[in-house]
């Protein structure tokens, strides 16, 4: 095992960073990515200047870890974006659309592309022009497109 750690060449460092990349391809979320990615710069700063292997292998830790952490803040950035994913109804808000169901004791629908959605809101005749102003879970909150209008 010595052996093998004294030798470490630039080639050494290229089948460790596409053994990295092959495990990424297997699904880890990018986290190998960074590694393999760590290792391929590893392996060419050993081109361009001879290095021993401690010193190997405590750049290869520092950039796996410089890259970890900065490729989990940039997920941690994107976040608000991922949780808004399956929230469909989320981009219909505050879009007018007309009533295809009256809305009665409070409920009724309307028809948005190939989809008919349960409305919340006053009492309004079928046909009517709504706005939507929210969303509880699959039930748009609706109010009359003319109430909100500050022309």
């Amino acid at each position: 095992m010595s052996a093998l750690l004294t030798e470490l060449t630039p080639w050494t460092w290229l089948v460790i960073a596409s053994l990295l990349l092959i495990v990424e391809v297997f699904g880890t979320a990018g986290y190998f990515l960074w590694f393999g990615i760590s290792a391929a710069l590893v392996a060419a700063v050993l081109a361009l200047i001879p290095l021993p292997w401690t010193l190997q292998l405590t750049l290869f830790g520092c950039l796996a870890l410089v890259t970890a952490v900065i490729w989990w803040k940039r997920l941690k950035l994107r976040a608000p974006e991922a949780f808004s994913l399956n929230n469909l109804g989320k981009e219909y808000l505050g879009r007018e659309v007309l009533l295809h169901e009256a809305i009665i004791n409070g409920r009724g629908k309307i028809r948005l592309n190939d989809s008919f959605w349960l409305v919340e809101g006053p009492e309004l005749a079928a046909g009517s022009a709504v706005r939507i102003t929210g969303q509880n879970g699959v039930i748009f909150k609706v109010e009359p497109a003319s109430a909100l209008d500050t022309n």
